[in-house]
């Protein structure tokens, strides 16, 4: 049974505990998200070389992965809506735990396509949408910064996650990492789980009162509506250095651990540039600082091809790895911003389903153009023309919320 909230007009008597919500929620998306979203990374060679598959293959079990994220996204949104967080991010821990534990005993693609679209849908999408709406609720300003640090959150599991995993594949084989992450899922996620609490609804508000007022002039359907297509380009673009720069890497000569290194560190700095990027959003708004970071990411993702040594990879991975972060940053503080209160749990769901609808194509169809090529330039030219696509929506969208609000000006 969901715990019953407080009713109360203001979030002043919870400034504690709400920073004790925003680590817990940190932690769980980063263990979730750091090996749904890219840990698989690590995981192409070892499975290559004993299965013989090739990486589009391979790539499409991240994007079962990934494709369960965004199934479930909006369903355990309701659920958390209606049940409470507490229960849906218990429920989520195990299933993703079990299903790690399963893949250690995997021995074909279709098993691992299964395992994995049920460790997204049950596993994952019990976290990310239903965790960022929490938080968010928890604010009544600062959301922005509340929202870049459970993100950094995020970006610090993706950039662990790999490392640890190349380290325990080196010791112990692919099925011992996994058996590894599973056991480690369950003994931190469900505790954490536990910790977490729906924040204190505001007071009814009194009878006559004025309905709830719109977040843009714009109808919230069309708002919606472009920001889905702008996470899809955006997330296809953002996928294929989380998915394809450790096997780029490899392919230059650069060992798997040294690989995973510079995805640490990629990600490490893409914990500063959350942080920055939700700073921002507070103050620029969410879609201009979305805006910023689609920009930077898109204009240097292509360039990772350009380099052959270790020492280049992590110069360039950092600089590229702190504007990148702040997409989701963005992404989640303009999905907020532009939408009700009422309708910011379905809204957050429904975009960050199509993120990971991007994801995974990203993965996928990136794995599929090393294959017929032999090489990765096609696949992060395919990013950078994604990251394209999402700027021109993104600046539509931004240049139509100017001039919806200029015009509803009274003269």
């Amino acid at each position: 049974m969901a715990d019953a909230p407080k009713t109360t007009g203001t979030l002043s008597g919870t400034d504690a505990y709400r920073w004790i919500i925003v680590a817990a929620a940190a932690v769980m998306l980063a263990m979730a998200m750091g090996l749904l979203v890219n840990g698989l990374s690590v995981f192409f060679l070892p499975l290559e070389l004993e299965y013989g598959w090739a990486r589009g293959d391979i790539g499409l079990i991240n994007t079962a992965g990934l494709a369960g994220l965004a199934t479930g996204g909006a369903l355990m949104g309701r659920f958390a809506d209606r049940f409470g967080i507490r229960p849906v991010c218990a429920g989520g821990a195990v299933a993703l735990g079990m299903c790690l534990l399963a893949a250690s005993q995997a021995q074909s693609l279709a098993q691992f396509y299964v395992l994995f679209f049920l460790a997204g849908a049950f596993g994952g999408a019990a976290f990310f949408a239903p965790l960022v709406a929490m938080v968010g609720g928890w604010f009544v300003t600062g959301a922005g910064m509340a929202i870049g640090i459970v993100s950094a959150g995020q970006a610090l599991g993706q950039g662990a996650l790999p490392l640890v995993s190349a380290l325990l594949i080196e010791d112990l084989g692919w099925r011992g990492a996994f058996g590894v992450l599973g056991g480690v899922t369950l003994a931190l996620l469900v505790p954490l789980a536990l910790v977490v609490r729906d924040p204190p609804r505001p007071a009814a508000a009194a009878p006559g009162a004025p309905a709830e007022t719109p977040a843009t002039p714009l109808p919230h359907r069309l708002v919606i509506g472009a920001l889905c297509a702008a996470v899809l380009g955006c997330c296809t673009c953002m996928s294929v250095p989380l998915m394809h720069l450790v096997p780029y890497m490899q392919g230059c000569g650069v060992g798997a651990a040294d690989a995973g290194g510079v995805m640490f560190a990629m990600l490490c700095a893409g914990i500063a540039g959350r942080l920055f990027f939700g700073q921002l959003a507070d103050r620029i708004g969410g879609v201009r600082a979305y805006l910023v970071a689609s920009a930077w990411q898109t204009v240097m993702v292509f360039g990772f091809t350009f380099f052959q040594e270790l020492d280049g990879f992590y110069l360039y991975a950092v600089l590229y790895g702190f504007g990148y972060a702040g997409v989701m940053t963005g992404v989640l503080t303009a999905t907020r911003a532009l939408s009700p209160a009422s309708r910011r749990g379905s809204a957050m769901g429904l975009v960050t389903s199509f993120g990971f609808i991007g994801h995974g194509i990203g993965g996928w169809v990136g794995g599929m153009l090393f294959d017929l090529t032999g090489a990765y330039q096609a696949t992060f030219a395919l990013a950078a023309l994604a990251g394209a696509a999402n700027l021109v929506i993104v600046g539509s969208l931004a240049l139509g919320i100017r001039r919806a609000e200029a015009r509803a000006v009274p003269a």
